[in-house]
């Protein structure tokens, strides 16, 4: 598939795309897709991220929001599977609306995709230096010490990801294996030790802490959420970038039967651990209007109930899970910013749409995305709310691509390309129903007074894509100018080449 749909022309005379030095390997197997978009999910990265902020806003009762996020996320990702099947072409999003709605809206959602995978890079990465090794170390963590130490993770990260493909699945592999055995094994762990020393108080599920229990499920004003309503930041932050595993479909192996299923397998497992989890850390927290206060309320709970020993070990497995999950990330924008390139669209395209010939890896992009993530980290790394800064605007951006995407589909599903891949059949109508229902509340939390440094954010963001597309137009002469290669004929080069392209890669 690659071959002939990069040999037509996406835009302007020039066109680099049947380039060699413009391909990428098919290398990527099953479990490396799952392990992409298990790896950018991270129940670790996003619990121990944003279980403190649900502490403040909602009380240990917030944990209760986790299954109605799993739900919603998961038919989002049925949905985005469906596309990822019709439109195995990497970039995503961007690709997906180029192609089914058209160039401009489709530049739009690329620029926003871009956006929301810079600064959750930052967010993620953020949360080793913040949430993790200060008791790890036994160190006070500060805002200055908590922006070199994520500057210097981003820095290894792109390292990994310039030099080696191969070696960052690999990698990024072993970590979602470490993950699952370890979050299984940790829940498991806590559990038994709570049990056993009768630490295990489950009136905390059922506890609204200091949060006060009169309108806790109220619905809220017009500039404030409900408190129960604000704890489902802490799904929504998490089981998110579990479509990442399309932006690597040019290198998967049988992508539009693959990615669907890593997408949608990806929600589910993570859904039943992380629910486990919370409810073992929630029962632990002692008394949670005092851990409330900390900066590490999960961290804390497994030191005290596990001990320095051992928790101190499962506090390095979940730093390896949070920098694998922050290496996905940096992946799947580097990627992005490729395939944008590589159509001539964004800005610098001359520089990061090549593929090293030695290394046979976007390094250009690697690296331009890799300093993009420093300074949005320079910028709010000096705020005493700097992660609930980064993960607010982490989970506004994710909500608002799934909404236009899924509306998009449910407008132009019948003009789509039949798949042999995946496709969701006689359920198609109820899994929009709840995807929409659920992406529409999502949006409603926003409205929150809390969330003005993140809107802030999307709004310059936005600004410096509104410059950009605007010079594109004129420059390009209009519309007309950002053409894409038509739809119609994807599935059958893929059914054409899948042979050959599975056929020419060496065994594993």
């Amino acid at each position: 598939m690659n071959s002939n749909i990069q040999a037509r022309p996406a835009s302007g005379p020039s066109s680099h795309h049947g380039s060699e030095h413009d391909r990428l390997k098919r290398d990527v197997t099953a479990f490396q897709s799952f392990a992409v978009a298990f790896g950018f999910v991270s129940i670790a990265t996003g619990i121990f991220t944003a279980y403190g902020a649900m502490l403040s806003t909602s009380g240990p009762m917030g944990i209760w929001t986790w299954p109605v996020v799993v739900v919603g996320q998961l038919m989002v990702a049925l949905v985005l599977g469906s596309l990822a099947a019709r439109i195995p072409v990497t970039g995503y999003v961007y690709q997906w609306t180029s192609r089914i709605s058209n160039p401009v809206f489709g530049w739009i959602m690329g620029w926003i995709s871009f956006t929301f995978l810079a600064i959750v890079l930052c967010a993620v990465d953020y949360t080793i230096a913040s949430t993790v090794l200060p008791v790890l170390f036994g160190y006070e963590g500060t805002a200055m010490n908590a922006w070199w130490i994520t500057s210097l993770v981003i820095v290894a990260q792109a390292v990994m990801i310039a030099f080696s493909t191969k070696f960052t699945q690999r990698f990024n592999a072993v970590a979602v294996t470490i993950q699952l055995v370890g979050m299984i094994g940790l829940v498991v762990l806590l559990f038994a030790v709570g049990a056993i020393n009768n630490e295990l108080d489950f009136a905390n599920l059922t506890s609204t802490g200091a949060i006060g229990v009169e309108g806790y499920y109220a619905f809220g004003e017009l500039t404030k959420a409900g408190p129960w309503i604000m704890g489902t930041l802490l799904g929504a932050f998490t089981i998110v970038g579990f479509e990442s595993a399309a932006n690597l479909a040019e290198e998967t192996r049988e992508p539009a039967r693959v990615v669907p299923r890593a997408m949608w397998q990806a929600v589910l497992s993570l859904g039943v651990i992380g629910m486990l989890f919370l409810i073992a850390v929630t029962a632990l927290l002692g008394d949670p209007t005092a851990l409330g206060a900390s900066a590490t309320p999960i961290a804390d709970v497994i030191s005290r109930v596990l001990g320095p020993i051992v928790g101190n070990f499962l506090l390095v497995l979940v730093v390896i899970s949070i920098f694998s999950c922050g290496l996905v990330i940096l992946l799947s924008g580097t990627r992005l910013v490729w395939a944008m390139s590589r159509d001539e669209r964004f800005p610098g395209w001359q520089l990061w749409h090549k593929i090293s010939p030695t290394l046979h890896t976007p390094v250009n992009a690697t690296i331009f995305v890799a300093v993009i993530g420093q300074v949005i980290l320079a910028l709010f790394s000096q705020q005493t709310d700097a992660l609930f800064s980064l993960f607010s605007a982490a989970t506004l951006l994710p909500a608002i691509i799934y909404a236009v995407t899924v509306l998009m589909y449910a407008a132009k599903r019948h003009q789509l390309p039949p798949s042999q891949g995946f496709t969701l059949g006689a359920w198609e109508v109820p899994v929009l129903v709840l995807a929409i229902a659920w992406l529409a509340f999502e949006l409603a939390i926003f409205r929150d007074a809390s969330f003005a440094k993140p809107w802030s954010y999307v709004a310059v963001m936005f600004g410096l894509g509104a410059l950009y597309l605007g010079y594109l137009l004129v420059s390009r002469g209009g519309p007309g100018g950002l053409k894409m290669p038509e739809l119609i004929a994807i599935d059958s080069i893929l059914d054409a080449d899948r042979g050959a392209d599975f056929n020419a890669m060496p065994a594993e």
